[in-house]
């Protein structure tokens, strides 16, 4: 809902907006500043070369970097017997295809990964028209080491480690975003992980949508994003798209 905004002169309105100007003037320098900070953290060497099922059979986290020295992947909320992937998580994915190319020329590559049988995961990434290279877990323990899966054992007093914290988490399942690096040997090393509100950085429409107005509107609701739906669900959806 948009509230109520005083009408102005332009000359009111540009003051006010070069004022706003320089407050996001001190965003962008704080987040070069964390970016920098990001890419000196220390890394870690991995012990475990996951094994993943994907369209071309099995292959180790190291196999799938296709070619490039960064793997970013996306932790898809997708569990076995999901009728369908997590609704927030496809709203990342439908980013991804778009970023591919330019991330392949800095010498990035992405991964989806989820623990859904990959059947599930083709079947779903068919329906909703994905390019991504998508690979299940289903086998290994790469979704727990990272934490973005819950056995039960993995609760203590109904919560789990998540975001680097214990916390309530109702869900068997959570979203990350984890990125690694492959150096000439083939060793792979873990180099960042973010989670909880650290994922929107997948989501580039929301930095349009907080450029308008009504921005993202969510004041009031249950929990955020509560208005998003698969892109094929969307009440005014294009015909055939379900």
């Amino acid at each position: 809902m948009t509230t109520p905004h005083p009408t102005v002169t332009r000359d009111r309105w540009i003051a006010d907006r070069k004022a706003l100007l320089a407050r996001e003037k001190e965003l962008t320098q704080l987040q070069d500043r964390i970016a920098a900070e990001r890419r000196a953290l220390p890394w870690v060497k991995l012990d475990t070369d996951y094994l993943f099922d994907t369209v071309d059979g099995p292959r180790a986290l190291s196999e799938l970097f296709q070619g490039k020295r960064q793997l970013l992947v996306q932790h898809f909320m997708f569990g076995p017997g999901w009728a369908q992937g997590c609704k927030s998580c496809s709203f990342m994915a439908d980013h991804l295809d778009g970023a591919a190319m330019h991330l392949a020329h800095r010498d990035i590559a992405l991964l989806v990964v989820s623990r859904a049988p990959l059947a599930d995961l083709l079947a779903f990434k068919a329906r909703m028209g994905w390019q991504f290279a998508w690979a299940s877990s289903n086998g290994n323990d790469f979704n727990r080491d990272f934490h973005v899966s819950f056995a039960p054992e993995d609760r203590v007093d109904g919560e789990v480690f998540y975001n680097f914290h214990m916390t309530p988490f109702p869900q068997t399942e959570a979203p990350g975003i984890s990125v690694f690096y492959k150096d000439d040997a083939g060793t792979v090393f873990h180099t960042y992980s973010t989670f909880g509100r650290g994922v929107e950085v997948m989501m580039g429409t929301y930095p349009l949508v907080d450029l308008t107005p009504q921005g993202r509107d969510e004041a009031g609701l249950e929990y955020t994003m509560a208005w998003v739906r698969h892109h094929d669900r969307y009440e005014d959806a294009p015909a055939g798209t379900a």
